[in-house]
């Protein structure tokens, strides 16, 4: 086993990144497919495209604000090239300045294609920009850090029993490991707590952290009861259902297994970013691709994604490592899964020996090891928005 060394981007603010992405972000839908062509032309970029940034108002429109703002200043980010079309309402100037507030020092330029004079000079313009800070970036040197500078996320996908059994205890060493070195790990997915929630507060650093988590909760659940007249919103997902899972109850349950004992010492919302260190509670979505993405933007550099039935989801910002406790689907989805869980449930290893080699795959992601998602070229993204808020 590797020991606990990382090396990585030290950045202005202090964060540590264990990637060095230039992200190309659109700071509405009318400005993807401009941000797509300058990215296209750039070694080293990562375009950010999604469906948000004007015609909602509200919580929608602040949380796009936050959630691009929080991505931007991600450590895993080196620079940032914003893509505005000048009469939307998440503002590309006032992102740029909210991602330095955020992340001092870094570089972050805007470009607006209505003052350029169309997508022609938008595209010339952006692409020297960009070039330019990704040959800056290139010459960053790496530094020492510690598993005390990672912040791991934690996503599931496609569960099913195996995953409460296997992989979720497994995820759930490795985070036990990174928050005893000093380390923290976000568990999202609010709706997959429902059931559950009673033992996390209860293992709660406080009776108010615990309340916290307990009203977070109750609010989805009357969200969710009230989102569609005459629909369970409890319900389960049809893969979850076909992989064996019967209630929200049940799978919540093995949810909770990712935390190990890891005592919960804050509550905060989408793409918040915690204020303390260990294990935090992140009220997400339960679709996993914008929920990775609320993690994201609270700083989270990488995602340790659990799955019985399979998926294979990368994202844009952070590597994603895979760990399945299905047998079946490590065999269908090897070149997809990066951790076999599955020999827990066999009787070959134990879950500390399985938790082992995910906490020095973790190490080892962190040093540079291309995730099996990353070594395709995954880099899914998503938002997420009051319609698909649940």
């Amino acid at each position: 086993m590797s020991n606990s060394k990382i090396i990585g981007y030290r950045r202005s603010n202090g964060s540590f990144g264990i990637r060095n992405y230039i992200a190309v972000m659109p700071s509405v839908i009318c400005a993807n497919e401009v941000a797509k062509r300058i990215a296209d032309q750039v070694e080293n970029t990562v375009v950010l495209p999604h469906n948000g940034g004007c015609g909602t108002y509200g919580e929608d429109i602040e949380k796009t604000f936050v959630t691009l703002s929080g991505l931007g200043a991600n450590p895993n980010v080196a620079g940032v090239l914003i893509v505005g079309l000048g009469c939307e309402s998440v503002n590309a100037n006032k992102l740029k300045s909210e991602i330095l507030e955020k992340s001092p020092g870094k570089m972050v330029e805007s470009i607006i294609i209505q003052e350029e004079q169309g997508t022609s000079n938008t595209i010339k313009k952006g692409v020297t920009i960009a070039s330019n800070m990704a040959r800056s970036a290139s010459m960053f040197e790496k530094t020492k850090g510690s598993i005390k500078d990672i912040i791991l996320a934690i996503e599931c996908g496609g569960s099913d029993p195996t995953s409460g059994l296997a992989a979720n205890p497994t995820v759930g060493y490795a985070v036990e490991k990174i928050i005893a070195n000093g380390g923290s790990a976000i568990l999202s997915e609010t709706r997959e707590i429902i059931g559950a929630e009673h033992i996390l507060a209860a293992n709660a650093v406080s009776k108010e952290v615990g309340k916290q988590l307990i009203d977070m909760v109750q609010e989805i659940e009357i969200k969710c009861t009230n989102w569609v007249a005459g629909t369970d919103q409890r319900l389960m997902s049809a893969g979850n259902i076909k992989g064996g899972l019967t209630t929200i109850e049940e799978k919540s349950l093995g949810c909770i297994n990712k935390v190990g004992n890891a005592k919960v010492v804050e509550v905060v919302r989408y793409a918040q970013k915690p204020s303390k260190k260990g294990l935090i509670v992140m009220d997400t979505t339960g679709h996993d691709i914008p929920s990775i993405t609320g993690m994201v933007a609270g700083g989270a550099q990488i995602v340790g994604f659990t799955t019985g039935k399979g998926s294979t989801v990368g994202y844009a910002l952070a590597p994603v490592l895979k760990i399945t406790g299905n047998c079946k689907t490590y065999k269908n989805l090897e070149e997809n899964i990066d951790i076999n869980a599955s020999t827990i449930i066999s009787g070959e290893e134990t879950i500390e020996e399985v938790g082992e080699k995910l906490f020095d795959d973790i190490i080892k992601v962190c040093n540079g090891k291309l995730t099996k998602a990353e070594s395709f070229g995954f880099r899914d993204f998503a938002i997420s928005t009051m319609a698909g808020a649940f």
